[in-house]
């Protein structure tokens, strides 16, 4: 009929096979470079874990969901006070600790007090004060003392003795579950 528009384009119909290799050519396109910054993230920059445990209460709490930064330390050392996430070789779960002891400090516990280089060492929150006393120990050029805020109830460097600098996983840099706590540290 005359004044009829046909809106649809002309073109020969492809067979299946081609379009399914178009439809799978453009999927690489968005989802290969999505995967590989999402991989980049996770390996270089951030990643995100779980609190399980009970050993960094009352400042962090089990279920707790946080982010690691791992940049940080690509940049400079590990600092007194750092909330970190580390990993050791014979554990299956990484740990979340606080950096007591840096490099070449010597580390005591007496007393239920922290003692570094013969000083006592002002904690910012309070903790269990019932836990063993620990005699003076030297930390090597790249090893770290670490607690759990939770004293009476943490497995750490009074148990598995100092860390390697290459156990730190990185720097815990927020916690964004439950919203309702969230906080950067």
């Amino acid at each position: 009929m005359e004044g009829e528009y046909n809106l649809e384009p002309e073109t020969p119909d492809k067979p299946k096979a081609a379009v399914v290799l178009v439809w799978l050519r453009e999927l690489v396109q968005v989802v290969a470079p999505a995967l590989l910054l999402a991989l980049t993230v996770h390996l270089f920059l951030a990643q995100a874990t779980v609190v399980y445990g009970q050993s960094m209460e009352p400042n962090l709490s089990q279920f707790q969901r946080l982010i690691i930064d791992k940049l940080s330390y690509r940049l400079h050392s590990p600092a007194r006070n750092d909330i970190v996430v580390i990993s050791l070789p014979h554990m299956d779960e990484m740990l979340v600790k606080r950096i007591v002891g840096l490099p070449g400090e010597t580390v005591a516990l007496l007393n239920g007090q922290v003692w570094i280089n013969g000083e006592p060492v002002p904690e910012p929150f309070p903790h269990d004060l019932a836990f063993q006393d620990m005699p003076p120990r030297r930390l090597g050029p790249l090893e770290y003392f670490v607690l759990g805020d939770n004293r009476s109830n943490s497995n750490d460097s009074r148990s598995f003795g100092p860390i390697p600098r290459e156990y730190i996983v990185g720097r815990v840099w927020l916690r964004y579950w439950p919203l309702s706590q969230f906080a950067y540290f």
